[in-house]
């Protein structure tokens, strides 16, 4: 085996590995909690930041923003309302450390092409799932609250007013929510490229497999999103999509692993 393919540690005991772990641990509740600390800090202004996509279908609908509001129906529901934004945000925020602690653990235990081969999804990950939660945020969440928007109606002769006021736990459950869906859908290349590495599947079997994967985006997409069309399809159109995308990735990975293996073989008749 050659060197570049060792694995660089000693053996280590049991002992040693937990301590390591954590170690590892300990850093990542550190840096958990003082994003925690940060957001909740500005919890009032992070919520503000969240209403702007329903202000911006306020404006869509022709209605005053400065007569929109959001309410809360018991003295607590703000309070936890901040809270929640804050775990959510100081999950986001500390995301880069953790991430870093997971690959610091398991990297001594991986060959060194191994490494090289998954900082890239390493950096990918992160990166997908700001995609998928800024198509939330600038599209799908104000085109949805446009939608409920226009189900309101204005009093007349034999009709009652009926206005939306949405709660803020609420409005922050469907936000962060979606944002989940949609940062954990978008790391479907980046799953099944790691899967090709491995040869636990084929771009020959995905291809095949595309059908079943329509049908099953669409029944997450109902599952996980408001009941809503215009919601569900938001989600499940672009899975098909990353569907494609993981497909053509894997295809990539299957290519490099022909080519590595052809320059393999070149390099054992040359040195025969």
């Amino acid at each position: 085996m050659s060197v570049k393919n060792d694995i660089d540690d000693k053996p280590q005991p049991l002992v040693e590995h937990l301590i390591e772990l954590r170690k590892r641990l300990v850093w990542s509740l550190v840096a958990f909690f003082l994003g925690f600390l940060l957001c909740f800090a500005f919890a009032k202004d992070l919520f503000n930041i969240l209403v702007l996509p329903y202000k911006w279908a306020v404006i869509w609908s022709g209605h005053d923003p400065e007569k929109m509001q959001l309410i809360y129906t018991a003295p607590q529901e703000f309070f936890f309302t901040q809270i929640k934004i804050s775990l959510f945000g100081g999950l986001l925020l500390a995301f880069p450390v953790i991430a870093f602690q997971v690959y610091s653990f398991v990297a001594p235990g991986l060959y060194r092409n191994e490494r090289s081969a998954f900082l890239p999804f390493l950096v990918a990950s992160p990166i997908l799932f700001i995609l998928g939660g800024a198509i939330v945020y600038f599209f799908l969440i104000p085109v949805v609250m446009l939608f409920f928007l226009g189900m309101q109606q204005s009093a007349g002769e034999g009709e009652v007013a009926i206005s939306l006021l949405p709660k803020v736990s609420e409005y922050l459950s469907l936000i962060m929510s979606l944002v989940l869906a949609f940062g954990l859908v978008f790391q479907l290349p980046v799953v099944t490229t790691l899967m090709a590495r491995v040869g636990l599947v084929s771009s020959q079997w995905l291809a095949k497999q595309r059908k079943f994967a329509i049908v099953i985006a669409f029944i997450i997409a109902a599952i996980l999103t408001p009941p809503d069309p215009l919601s569900q399809l938001g989600l499940a159109l672009p899975t098909v999509l990353l569907y494609e995308v993981a497909i053509y990735a894997a295809r990539i990975v299957e290519r490099k692993r022909v080519e590595a293996a052809e320059e393999d073989s070149a390099s054992e008749e040359d040195e025969a």
